[in-house]
């Protein structure tokens, strides 16, 4: 006799990434893709506004990769004297 598993609420149905790639084998050209219909319109100043906050948000690690660099360098020219 099989056993009777409890529906779990489990989300099988949402894609956050489509897979219908052309050159794979699963590949339906028949599928109809959403497009643009959910696509936010963005003027140039929120654009310009988002590329200074992702420069303003990787400025620490690039200052610290220069500083460590910079570190790794005197202690070079130091041992090397």
């Amino acid at each position: 006799m099989a056993k009777d598993y409890k529906k779990d609420d489990l989300d099988t149905e949402t894609t956050f990434a489509d897979m219908n790639v052309e050159g794979f084998r699963w590949y339906d050209p028949n599928i109809k893709k959403k497009g643009g219909k959910d696509r936010v319109k963005v003027t140039k100043k929120e654009y310009w506004s988002m590329v200074k906050g992702a420069f303003l948000a990787y400025l620490p690690f690039l200052l610290c990769t220069i500083l460590a660099f910079g570190l790794i360098v005197l202690v070079a020219y130091l041992w090397l004297l």
